[in-house]
């Protein structure tokens, strides 16, 4: 739902704006302003994601108003200029609707505004993915291959190939076992053999010298390396019942 703000100096144009907005499930009304300063106490007290705004207005125009702003909200302007277009489209206005807004007309731009939402949320996400680590790239079959960590079940180094065999199949690519474990968080992955990297969470059981991984629905055992095996079952031991 995209918190709303609407903004003109004509008690009935916010009316008719209001009534329009009641009827789009997607739109909640955060507040009405009358003018270009209410509308900037509107915006420093609630969580605003669109703003009807109308140009002509008293004190501050739309457009001088929308120059202040360092992070505006998506932003439709009002008016009944269509000589402002070119000005409200150089601030990156969403829409530029004239008045009389029919329904119709409102609710394209509405439209409009949800796509973008949620383009910016699906962007917003990926930037949080990239932030807190939740997946990688590696080149293979002469592109660039993402790997979610969550997805992947064990490594296996082959030469200066390794092998990602992940939940829904298996990605070759080209470079060393170290280079590849340098990019992966510690706390999530081990590696146990001079040949194979394990993700902790994926090993469903020890038995001696062998690591258990269930892949496609079978045990699939992986070998533990005497030079990795003490540091392994240390951290077993920790997480020992």
């Amino acid at each position: 739902m995209l918190n709303t703000l609407i903004v003109d100096d004509e008690p009935l144009a916010l009316d008719v704006l209001e009534t329009y907005i009641n009827q789009v499930s997607e739109l909640r009304l955060v507040q009405r302003c009358s003018n270009a300063l209410e509308a900037n106490e509107a915006l420093k007290k609630h969580d605003v994601d669109l703003v009807f705004l109308d140009i002509q207005m008293p004190q501050l125009t739309g457009i001088d108003f929308v120059k202040t702003l360092s992070k505006p909200p998506m932003v439709v302007f009002t008016t009944a200029y269509a000589n402002y277009a070119l000005q409200g489209f150089e601030l990156n206005a969403l829409d530029y609707l004239l008045k009389p807004i029919s329904f119709e007309r409102f609710l394209k731009a509405v439209n409009k505004a949800i796509e973008q939402a949620e383009l910016m949320e699906r962007e917003s996400q990926l930037l949080r993915s990239f932030e807190s680590g939740e997946f990688f790239f590696v080149k293979a079959d002469k592109k660039l291959v993402k790997i979610n960590f969550d997805d992947v079940l064990y490594i296996e180094g082959l030469k200066d190939y390794v092998i990602i065999s992940q939940v829904q199949g298996r990605i070759v690519t080209l470079q060393t076992m170290k280079s590849l474990e340098e990019k992966l968080p510690p706390g999530r992955f081990r590696r146990i053999h001079r040949s194979y990297i394990v993700a902790l969470d994926k090993i469903a059981a020890v038995d001696g010298n062998v690591v258990e991984v269930m892949e496609k629905g079978k045990p699939k055992q992986l070998p533990i390396g005497k030079n990795y095996r003490d540091e392994l079952f240390e951290l077993i031991e920790k997480n020992r019942l």
